[in-house]
């Protein structure tokens, strides 16, 4: 713009929340006005050198102002152009730029478990140097872009964490589940040695927000679940006592919850499986040598009795079990049942008699008497 016959340049309203803004005209006129903020420094660069800088206030682009800009007249013009980039670098604070991510795979202490650690936060960033800014990422990153700044500090203090965190946790054995009361500590020591590493590009950060060391959520509940474990067998006295606890306590919730009967004896045989645990973690006696036994005499075996022949009967055959009897048996010599009497026919006419009978009914001979009768 013209104002009494000079050009005014200074950076646009809607570019003031830069970090670094570029003139866009690298020709700029003798005797133009640099409008340079409280907060702001000008940087005249070309090839890559530092010709000139301007602090706050209102500048005249001249030799005497800027002596560096003598030998970037352009002789063609009658020396009324200076050839240079104009940087306006902010050295404010610069707030809410957001980090996080892995930080690396570590092994708790306490546990052995090996997890992974993350970490999240915010930080306000600061130019310290605007040349070393302008001269040493230039070639890296879009300065003129926030977000890409912002960016390559993020990966900056990550690789920090990922060393210090580290290092730390080995160094003093801290347990991964009590990192939340040491976040003050990490987050200072991660300031100071990501500023080391930043000030070579004329960076620093001023300040830390939100930081936070954490796990994912599967991890963390692993490793709470294995730190409960481990603190209660050290109560209870080893992992035998414990693990006998659990099943216990497991079985009485089941019972409490209307189980019938049977929870006894699943109470029972989780007691039984406890100790079978403990039996199988104590080591096995060595094995002895078999000792040579002598010889005992054995017992001759009992000769059983010699089995009398049955003798040979050619009477009337029991009824119940068939056994031949002797004539006039009255009971089976085979089985104890009561003969039955043989029948009797009559010696005229052959009719069969009743057991009782006397004579035939049939012709009236006197009968035969039954063997055994007794004579009258």
């Amino acid at each position: 713009m013209a104002m009494f016959g000079r050009e005014f340049i200074a950076v646009p309203d809607n570019r003031k929340g830069q970090i670094v803004f570029k003139w866009p005209d690298v020709s700029i006129r003798r005797f133009t006005q640099a409008i340079v903020n409280a907060d702001e420094q000008a940087v005249f660069i070309n090839t890559g050198q530092v010709t000139g800088l301007l602090g706050p206030g209102r500048h005249p682009i001249d030799a005497d102002a800027v002596p560096g800009l003598a030998a970037l007249a352009e002789h063609f013009t009658g020396n009324n152009l200076y050839r240079a980039e104009l940087y306006f670098v902010g050295t404010r604070e610069y707030t809410g730029f957001r980090f996080g991510g892995r930080i690396d795979d570590v092994q708790d202490p306490r546990t052995g478990l090996v997890v992974t650690l993350r970490v999240f936060g915010d930080y306000a960033l600061r130019v310290i140097d605007p040349a070393r800014l302008i001269t040493g990422l230039t070639a890296t990153v879009d300065v003129t872009d926030n977000e890409r700044i912002a960016g390559w500090v993020s990966d900056q203090l990550l690789k920090v964490l990922r060393a210090n965190v580290t290092t730390q946790i080995l160094a003093e054995e801290w347990p991964i589940l009590g990192l939340s009361a040491r976040s003050q500590e990490i987050e200072q020591a991660a300031v100071v040695s990501a500023n080391g590493q930043l000030e070579s590009y004329g960076l620093a950060i001023a300040r830390m927000g939100n930081f936070d060391v954490n796990l994912p959520p599967e991890d963390a509940e692993q490793l709470k679940r294995l730190a409960r474990d481990t603190t209660y067998s050290q109560l209870a006295g080893g992992f035998q006592q414990y693990a006998q606890g659990e099943m216990a306590l497991g079985a009485g919730q089941g019972m409490a919850k209307g189980g019938g009967g049977t929870e006894g004896a699943f109470l029972a045989a989780g007691l039984g499986l406890g100790g079978g645990l403990g039996q199988q973690r104590q080591a096995p006696p060595p094995p002895q040598p078999a000792q040579p036994q002598p010889a005992q005499p054995q017992p001759a075996a009992p000769v059983p009795p010699p089995t009398q022949p049955m003798p040979a009967v050619n009477g009337p055959a029991c009824a119940n079990c068939n056994t031949p009897n002797p004539s006039g048996a009255k009971f089976c010599m085979g089985c104890g049942q009561p003969m039955a009497p043989a029948a009797r026919h009559c010696t005229e006419c052959g009719t069969e008699l009743h057991p009782a009978a006397r004579f035939c009914a049939n012709c009236g001979t006197a009968a035969t008497p039954p063997p055994g009768t007794p004579a009258s």
